[in-house]
């Protein structure tokens, strides 16, 4: 790697960190090239060849994530002109070159004048309040715009909900700045957070210092315009009962998702302001208190985590998913892990290596959060004998014990620089503003997805000189290490496949939320998916939590819709394949919120809807059935008219498998049996027409229409969203067997018999379906060894005892057939394939099986190559192969 000093623009510290690369040799410019400013990466491959990558692209968060950059890769032959040019290229940049040391770092340390740049990046400026008139960002506009409307209607309450970090506090000022009330309450839960809310106030307001007061121990000065307090001050009795019930015409709540405490029930039924405005970042609590219900549902503004990132409120991170340390014996902390294990000195040695290996090499200013607090303390104790790149490590152990002052003094040690590392259990969770911190490290089992967003949320906000923030995350044997994912994605849809697919995709882009990033170690993420393998997300109680919670927030129950839009669980997840929840109808009565009864022929119809069409995987049924209601019959032309104008595909097969499905012959006898073996339209010749016993169920009971009416929203809601509008098999999406015969046009459902592969000869298709890590207990004779060998080639076997002579694997190999190939890595991953994609058959020949069978193999080339997240995450071997190979 070569580098240089042009301009002083790397910082010291990122020179250290090359230091640490392995098996790299960093080499810097000397001062006979002073304007070196190339950006070139070269790549020799073992077949001579060299492929570069040169453009405008520095090795930067910035360049690689997010900037317009323009960048040309090419390739050549080692006997090329241009080869010859790279390499003599190179030798010069060799030639005026000297390789990195510390001694040399420490000379350009000093001698070091970087230049400052009126556009430097504005991660590294200090977010408390800007200097000069405060004018609100574009978030900021867009909030105080929704405030205001909530005003202007009537209302006397509202939520805003802004993610750690977001400046909550200057975006109340600026509200306050906006309506221009006479006297404002602003209540806070800390005494330490009271100083802090008031200067932005006094900055934000430009008002002077003698409007501002506060009511917090002895002090009560209530006369002043801008009143700032504490909660157990201000919400005594006999404090209340001094004040006029209408003193404050505006009153601002921080932190009011605690509202559902006493204390704060007093304050709010005691006053009588002309508007209430609460502040949270996490309205979703444990408890059963409704937040939403306490400000009438009115949440005019809302900005989460993911949101937050990708706007550029917060810092980026860089998250490290490790391995927590292993015995001798292969044992692995976990749940159970006695106090002693977790502080052995091995343990604390495994800890330190990753420090050196993922935090910064300098400044560190971290919070780590232990399972206890026994763990903190000892661990502070032993962390504070080792060191960290040849630097003594400084730690401090913090409860809940701890004074509040001796808390304040630590973290100002911390700040300064005088501490590297607060050590705790949870007391930094919320409430707690400590911009300097630039590191977290994880060292507990991941019990709450809330919780871990709060203890990433610590070190989010921007302070100066703060480029990221880095995640350390030691994973062990946990079970709960399915919620990482869903914590770092937000992801709230109790659906396995989103999650795992946000992992995959993850890995394959490297950058979540604008310019963050997520990274694993191998097991680690091996731990994380088989521990989501194992859980199962939409569990009753999961649902009842997300419809409880969703219903809060709408104050009325939410409807399948509610649920496709909002960021929450998925519709599908209420809805079983097998079983006694076929509907949303079912689930609604399985926890006793249905309105109405629904007939078994209603129900029946739901059925159909809810359990086949509205998962959004093709839109034409959801189409036909929506327009036939308004207008009872329709020709095909209008059909057809009716399908290319949402933009879905037609042809023949399809109109023929529209039909199949909505007249119920695509069906078993025992599913024709689920949905009471009623038909929801007629074929007539040229035309569609709905069935009168549908159309009369639909029209004579507003409950059943209601529910027919949501279940085709939400389905055409999730086409447009998660799938194509044309209806067709996206390349790594997931797909039942049952699935597959419907997108493929095929007359009758064949789930049953298709293991393997099956072909449809009316359609000209034969669907493939791999499991590509089979069972230990696999009989040998079908133990093929399907395998990809690169992202373009499958390696395939057919059946057993099958030659070429057989007509299915003749045409199979001819490429007669027309071939999808869908996968799934283990049998743990359900009954649903990953789509990898069409395919050409290549190479077959006759071979024998381990039991000496006839069998065929040939090589599957898709269309199109595999994208590297998916090919990687389908040929890593499970962690139990991992940790047997290791051993």
């Amino acid at each position: 790697m070569y580098t240089s000093t042009y301009l002083d623009f790397n910082d010291p510290g990122v020179f250290e960190e090359l230091l640490t690369l392995e098996n790299i040799e960093v080499r810097v410019l000397n001062d006979s090239i002073d304007a070196f400013h190339s950006k070139g990466y070269i790549f020799q491959h073992h077949a001579g060849t060299s492929t570069a990558i040169i453009g405008s692209s520095n090795l930067t968060r910035g360049a690689l994530l997010r900037n317009e950059e323009w960048n040309l890769r090419f390739s050549a032959f080692p006997d090329g002109d241009v080869i010859a040019q790279l390499e003599e290229a190179i030798e010069r940049l060799k030639k005026f070159s000297s390789v990195l040391t510390p001694q040399w770092i420490r000379e350009y340390e000093g001698r070091r004048r970087p230049q400052v740049h009126p556009t430097a990046f504005e991660i590294n400026t200090e977010q408390i309040v800007p200097v000069g008139e405060i004018t609100p960002n574009a978030m900021q506009a867009e909030a105080l715009e929704q405030i205001k409307k909530v005003q202007d209607s009537g209302e006397k309450r509202a939520l805003v909900i802004s993610a750690t970090g977001t400046g909550k506090t200057i975006l109340a000022a600026l509200a306050v700045r906006q309506s221009r009330p006479s006297r404002v309450l602003f209540v806070v839960h800390r005494d330490q957070i009271l100083n802090k809310a008031t200067q932005e106030f006094i900055k934000v307001l430009d008002a002077p210092e003698n409007e501002f007061g506060k009511f917090v121990g002895a002090r009560r000065e209530i006369d002043r315009k801008y009143v700032f307090a504490t909660i157990q001050t201000i919400s005594k009795e006999e404090t209340l009962c001094k004040i006029p019930k209408d003193h404050f015409d505006l009153i601002i709540i921080d932190e009011v998702h605690k509202a559902g405490a006493d204390s704060y029930q007093r304050l709010i039924e005691y006053f009588e302001p002309y508007f209430l405005l609460g502040l949270t970042a996490t309205p979703e609590r444990s408890d059963s208190f409704n937040i939403y219900e306490l400000f009438d549902h009115n949440v005019p503004y809302e900005i989460r985590l993911q949101r937050a990132l990708e706007e550029q409120m917060l810092v980026p991170f860089s998250y490290y998913g490790v391995t927590d340390f292993v015995d001798a014996d292969g044992t692995t902390i976990d749940e159970t892990s006695q106090l002693s294990r977790l502080i052995m000195s091995s343990r604390v040695d495994h800890i330190v290596k990753n420090l050196e290996k993922y935090g910064h090499l300098r400044d560190a200013r971290g919070l780590i959060f232990c399972s206890r607090n026994e763990e903190a303390a000892e661990l502070s104790a032993e962390l504070n004998q080792r060191s960290v790149n040849g630097k003594q490590l400084r730690t401090v152990a913090l409860s809940g014990a701890a004074p509040a002052e001796e808390r304040e003094l630590q973290v100002k040690r911390l700040e300064s620089g005088e501490v590297d590392y607060l050590l705790t259990v949870d007391i930094f969770n919320e409430g707690i503003d400590i911009p300097a911190v630039n590191q977290v490290v994880m060292l507990r089992n991941t019990n709450s997805s809330i919780i871990f967003t709060q203890q990433l949320g610590r070190g989010l906000r921007k302070a100066k000189n703060k480029s990221h923030l880095r995640v350390i995350d030691f994973i062990g044997n946990y079970k709960n290490n399915f919620l990482i994912p869903i914590a770092l994605f937000g992801n709230k849809s109790l659906d396995k496949e989103s999650v795992r697919k946000s992992m995959i995709t993850a890995r394959q882009q490297g950058s979540v939320a604008g310019v963050s990033s997520i990274s694993f170690d191998e097991i680690a993420q091996e731990r994380v998916l088989e521990a989501l393998e194992k859980v199962k997300l939409n569990s009753l109680a999961s649902l009842k939590e997300s419809f409880r919670e969703l219903e809060y927030r709408l104050g009325r129950i939410p409807s399948r819709y509610d649920f496709a839009r909002f960021d929450t669980a998925r519709p599908t997840a209420f809805i079983t394949t097998t079983g006694q929840r076929p509907t949303y109808w079912d689930f609604l009565k399985q926890i006793k919120r249905a309105e109405e009864e629904l007939s078994p022929l209603e129900r029946g119809y739901l059925c159909l809807f809810d359990r086949e069409l509205m998962n959004g995987k093709r839109p034409h049924e959801l189409l036909l059935v929506r327009d036939l209601l308004q207008k009872n019959h329709l020709t095909d032309d209008e059909v057809i008219n009716l399908f290319v104008t949402y933009g879905a595909v037609y042809n023949s097969q399809i109109m023929a498998s529209v039909e199949s499905i909505l007249t119920l012959q695509f069906f078993t006898d025992a599913e024709k049996k689920i949905f009471d073996n009623e038909p929801i339209i007629l074929r007539t010749e040229d035309k569609f027409s709905i069935s009168p016993k549908f159309k009369e169920a639909y029209e004579n009971n507003p409950y059943f229409k209601s529910h027919i009416d949501d279940s085709i929203q939400t389905g055409l809601y999730l086409n447009d969203h998660l799938y194509a509008r044309t209806g067709e098999l996206l390349v790594g999406e997931r797909y039942s067997r049952k699935d597959v015969c419907r997108l493929l046009n095929w007359r009758a459902n064949h789930q049953s018999t298709m293991y393997g592969y099956k072909p449809d000869f009316v359609t000209g298709t034969c669907p493939i379906f791999i499991t590509y890590h089979k069972s230990e207990d696999i009989d040998e004779a079908i133990n093929y060894q399907d395998h990809l060998e690169d992202e373009r080639t499958m390696f395939w076997y057919t059946k057993h005892t099958r030659t070429l002579k057989h007509k299915v694997e003749k045409q199979i190999a001819e490429g007669a057939l027309k071939l999808d190939v869908f996968v799934k890595k283990d049998d743990a991953e359900g009954t649903d394939f990953v789509y990898l994609g069409q395919a050409d058959p290549r190479d077959a020949k006759e071979t024998k099986t381990r039991t000496n069978a006839d069998i065929v193999n040939m090589r599957l080339d898709f269309k199109h190559p595999l994208e590297r997240g998916l090919y990687d995450y389908l040929t890593k071997a499970t962690d139990e192969r991992i940790s047997a190979e290791r051993i």
